[in-house]
């Protein structure tokens, strides 16, 4: 009977081994048959693609080093965090302003995303500013709609929201058409504004920065007192009416007073009216017109994050 019982956990112990073997070539044949893939298809991707080379690699190896299918991979990826990340605020990013090289159109787009650090990053950074050359001359859905490197711009955000791991979107998108356009994006790209000017003249450019600076740095509600809504206007006179009414001015120079404090509101609020930065003693009309009797500004654009 032990003789018996022995053998038998002899035959069970053989089993199992052979089992065992058998499993182990099953591992190493199916190792020698997975894709590895190489340095030099990761970095492909990777410049293709942006995302980082774990996620790059991970992604070749799934598909099996087919490109095409480890772009689509990384591309659902970035779409299922898209959908996971909708309801975020995307309240930083990098605002960028381009004109063409005629100097006669000009776009300003804010690429936007979570985080300031994001925000800063050399490539996000370059991508916004790819994205505003392509956006010269397009309406934002013609923008969101044309080709970047072989997909479209919306699907590009999709993607760079899966290898970033943020919300990315195109915020404001302002658009601008003149005579002559001069642009200044401000240190650190949260403000960026382009100024239209009447004429291509001498000192052009130098003038279209200089305003468009003034722009970004001011923030005018409006070019000139023609240009204020008549909303604005109505809301002001009837805060100052009864600010004065209050203080005790007999109601027949109420009026006359409002006509002063209009002026006022003007000077501080429209851009040819404001103090020239450079010069607070001049307005930014009479700085332009020191350049060239004939030139004004007739129109400008800002976005900015905050």
């Amino acid at each position: 009977a032990e003789n018996y019982i022995l053998v038998c956990i002899i035959i069970i112990i053989f089993a199992w081994l052979k089992n065992q073997l058998n499993l182990t070539k099953f591992l190493i044949k199916k190792s020698d048959n997975m894709y590895t893939p190489v340095a030099a298809d990761v970095a492909k991707l990777r410049n293709t693609t942006g995302a980082g080379m774990m996620d790059c690699k991970k992604a070749l190896t799934e598909a099996e080093g087919d490109f095409d299918k480890a772009i689509e991979i990384l591309r659902k990826k970035g779409q299922k965090v898209a959908a996971n990340r909708a309801d975020r605020e995307s309240t930083e990013g990098a605002v960028i302003a381009k004109v063409n090289n005629d100097k006669t159109r000009g776009v300003i787009i804010a690429l936007n995303c979570e985080t300031d650090f994001v925000a800063k990053n050399e490539d996000f950074v370059k991508l916004a500013h790819d994205l505003a050359e392509l956006a010269l001359g397009k309406t934002k859905e013609e923008f969101l709609a044309s080709d970047y490197k072989g997909i479209t711009v919306a699907d590009k955000l999709t993607e760079q929201t899966g290898v970033i791991g943020e919300k990315i979107e195109v915020g404001s998108f302002e658009t601008i058409e003149g005579p002559y356009l001069g642009a200044y994006i401000h240190a650190g790209n949260r403000i960026a504004a382009i100024t239209s000017l009447s004429a291509d003249v001498s000192g052009a450019e130098e003038v279209a920065k200089s305003v468009s600076m003034q722009v970004a740095a001011m923030n005018p509600m409006a070019l000139d007192e023609t240009k204020v809504s008549e909303e604005t206007i109505n809301k002001e006179l009837d805060i100052e009416r009864e600010l004065l009414t209050k203080e005790g001015k007999p109601a027949n120079i109420i009026e006359n007073i409002l006509k002063g404090k209009m002026q006022r509101f003007y000077k501080d609020n429209t851009l040819v009216h404001q103090a020239f930065i450079k010069d607070g003693n001049i307005s930014v009309a009479d700085y332009v017109k020191s350049i060239n009797d004939d030139l004004k500004v007739v129109g400008f654009v800002r976005v900015s994050l905050t």
